[in-house]
């Protein structure tokens, strides 16, 4: 396993030819702060709940994470699809992304899971069991706490199908805090699953993902929600 570390520059992950469990990609489209600042916050990042080493039980990329475990946060209900501890989204809100998020899986076959937090108020890496975060899954973590919203833990087939640069393009589109901040994180959850969804659905080739869709008023979508609210 192999994380990286994206800031609009990044290290390379492995060799597409080795064997990856996952790859965290982590993009900051906003201002660049200086090196000591942007490792606490890849720390920060990662002990919050989601690094792939921890999910997948490899070594972590960081030392000495103090990560979050807290079961507790989880739903009492097995199975769903949409953790939003931190109170982002609308009951209806979150009705019609758990319909998407469903719809993704069924037609693409990649498990889109997405946790919304405040950290440290987060279950952390109990959710690696309580979703069975595998080479399939895309976690997608919201926390405005981390400076940009966007955080993901991006399967191993799903890294070797959709370009890296997606996750770098996508986050500096909706993860940027004078986006978020202006909009609502709401907002910006609901445009990132659908961009997304859109992204997946695309035919493989050099072409696929090279460009984020639009937000909700801006382009149509050809996810789930945005048919919703265009007509389409």
């Amino acid at each position: 396993m192999t994380s990286v570390l994206r800031t609009g520059r990044a290290a390379p992950c492995a060799s597409r030819t080795a064997k990856r469990s996952a790859c965290v990609v982590r993009a900051s489209a906003q201002d660049t702060p200086d090196a000591g600042a942007m490792r606490r916050r890849f720390a920060g990042a990662c002990a919050g709940l989601v690094v792939a080493s921890s999910l997948l039980g490899a070594a972590p990329a960081v030392a000495r994470l103090e990560g979050v475990n807290k079961p507790e946060l989880l739903p009492k209900t097995q199975g769903e699809l949409l953790i939003d501890v931190a109170g982002f989204l609308t009951e209806g809100e979150e009705k019609r992304m758990v319909s998407e998020l469903k719809a993704i899986e069924a037609d693409t076959g990649v498990k889109l899971r997405v946790l919304a937090q405040n950290y440290p108020e987060t279950p952390g890496l109990a959710i690696r069991d309580y979703w069975g975060v595998d080479d399939d899954t895309v976690v997608f973590v919201a926390d405005p706490g981390l400076g940009n919203l966007l955080n993901f833990n991006v399967g191993q087939n799903v890294d070797l199908s959709v370009p890296r640069s997606f996750w770098t393009r996508l986050s500096s589109k909706y993860g940027v805090k004078k986006y978020w901040s202006t909009e609502g994180e709401g907002t910006a959850i609901l445009n990132t699953v659908s961009a997304i969804d859109t992204c997946l659905r695309e035919p493989e080739g050099p072409g696929k993902c090279s460009k984020v869709q639009g937000e909700f008023g801006e382009a149509p979508s050809s996810g789930k929600i945005g048919k919703a609210l265009f007509g389409q």
